[in-house]
């Protein structure tokens, strides 16, 4: 137990970035837009959360600002792709290397920088629960809103009547259109939140994991987000399971690096990439070409208002 428990809550720490990142893509795919520049985003976050926290000093200030000027990244995202009906993939990559390219440009004159960020705080009572208490209630106040993000999301798509008209906006946006439903604001509202969220992702791993800033420091979380999407069949809850399971494997390859190993470190890199690659063969395997089974209809696809008509 001694091993384990330390394993467990750094895999919920490790997984915490990747989920909030994975959470924004399923709000954002589920009314049928593609982002594919989660990636850029998370870059463009841990920036600006590492910026406005080292000027301000306030750690809560810089993540506000990460939230929004991830949205703001979106908006262009959406503007090209639900105003102006361009390709989501294309411009989804666009994003990720628009991000890489300012967020390296912009961010040199902080690398080496360090700034207070939030710390871990135990939850009166539930923290000394035996095993649940140092895995889920020794965090930081950012990993307890993910939780709290988790359930509202999935409450939000399933058991309202706004989640309702997203997944219709989703999966038949000319059957929403019908019925009343502005498919451009729905999917500039998802989309915009979605960037939101995984630039909080992004801010998380400078503000809070490291306190400091690195360039290219998401290190391909926002692939790993982009993957765990289909992985959890665009539900939050199973999003989230397999958000820790990508965390636990980076942080027990760091273990394993830490207690000393014959293994070579580039290879123990490699773990949660290497699992990438066999979740996503593993569902194409099962599934064949269903892979997408459950994906929204009209995932990608343009919406034109000439079509209604």
């Amino acid at each position: 137990m001694e091993l384990i428990v330390p394993i467990l809550a750094a895999a919920v720490r490790s997984g915490t970035p990747i989920l909030y990142a994975t959470l924004g893509g399923i709000v954002t795919e589920k009314s049928g837009v593609m982002n594919l520049g989660i990636e850029g985003v998370m870059l463009v976050g841990a920036l600006t959360g590492f910026a406005v926290t080292y000027h301000s000093h306030s750690p809560w200030l810089g993540l506000a600002a990460a939230f929004v000027v991830g949205a703001a990244l979106c908006a262009i995202h959406a503007l090209l792709c639900i105003t102006l009906g361009v390709n989501q993939v294309v411009s989804g990559l666009a994003l990720t290397m628009f991000g890489t390219g300012v967020s390296s440009l912009v961010g040199r004159g902080l690398v080496g920088e360090t700034i207070e960020g939030l710390r871990a705080f135990p939850v009166p009572g539930l923290s000394r629960i035996p095993l649940l208490g140092p895995v889920l209630f020794r965090q930081d106040a950012m990993v307890y809103l993910s939780f709290a993000l988790v359930f509202l999301i999935w409450f939000f798509l399933l058991h309202t009547r706004p989640g309702l008209k997203l997944r219709a906006v989703g999966e038949s946006p000319l059957a929403a259109a019908a019925a009343g439903i502005s498919v451009p604001a729905v999917r500039w509202s998802a989309t915009l939140f979605g960037g939101g969220l995984a630039a909080l992702g992004g801010a998380y791993l400078s503000v809070v994991n490291s306190h400091m800033w690195v360039e290219q420091m998401t290190s391909g979380r926002g692939w790993i987000a982009v993957a765990l999407i289909i992985f959890g069949i665009w539900h939050p809850l199973r999003s989230a399971l397999g958000a820790y399971l990508f965390g636990g494997v980076g942080a027990l390859q760091l273990r394993i690096q830490a207690g000393g190993t014959s293994i070579p470190a580039p290879l123990l890199l490699m773990l949660p990439y290497v699992l990438t690659i066999v979740v996503l063969t593993a569902i194409s395997v099962r599934k064949g070409k269903g892979i997408l089974l459950g994906a929204p209809a009209a995932l990608g696809q343009p919406f034109h208002r000439e079509e209604r008509e």
